[in-house]
């Protein structure tokens, strides 16, 4: 069987972490990819920590459990890093991708030893800047695929543009603001 590509995303409830989650999940299955994404549902509410998981293939996988040992770690509010344990189970070959405006090595420490690539973007900054309000998910979306190469990134851009064309019909003045942040995005991931 070929590699199956597991991703677990941290955010609170309202951030968008889920949509993201199954966003990628549309994308993935878009170009050929065979592909979960779920949620891990409790009680939550706005703000409350919630957890969302990826897997993709190239292969029919069989497996259908939350994801313990994830290859990628996407951590959509940079405060969860104090009260989650965001790194736990994290394969040290793979990478976490922080929403933080600050610079990879400084949030090392915050980590509990992990020893593995750690990426930030800058959701906040890219995010208000191309839409004009903050929705930290859209910027995430792209850098996990930037950074796990699970998509092909002129595929997930074709992909996305077919996903917004058919979500923003009623606002199409939207879809390319929404292309131009992903676009963005994927070059302003730091390592």
């Amino acid at each position: 069987m070929s590699k199956i590509v597991e991703i677990r995303w941290h955010g609170r409830g309202g951030q968008g972490a889920k949509t993201a989650c199954l966003l990628l999940a549309d994308a993935a299955f878009s170009s050929g990819k065979y592909v979960q994404g779920f949620p891990e549902y409790g009680p939550e509410r706005m703000g409350a920590p919630i957890t969302a998981y990826n897997r993709i293939s190239d292969e029919r996988c069989d497996v259908h459990s939350f994801i313990y040992q994830p290859d990628y770690v996407v951590v959509v509010d940079e405060s969860l890093l104090e009260s989650v344990d965001v790194t736990r189970g994290l394969r040290p070959e793979g990478a976490i991708i922080i929403n933080s405006a600050r610079a990879p090595e400084t949030l090392r420490p915050l980590l509990k030893g992990y020893a593995g690539r750690v990426c930030t973007i800058d959701a906040r900054h890219i995010s208000e800047a191309v839409l004009g309000k903050y929705f930290p998910n859209t910027p995430m979306l792209a850098a996990a695929v930037r950074v796990s190469g699970v998509i092909e990134p002129d595929c997930f851009m074709q992909n996305m543009e077919i996903a917004y064309r058919h979500k923003f019909a009623s606002k199409p003045q939207v879809i390319d603001k929404n292309l131009a942040c992903l676009k963005q995005s994927m070059e302003e991931v730091r390592e």
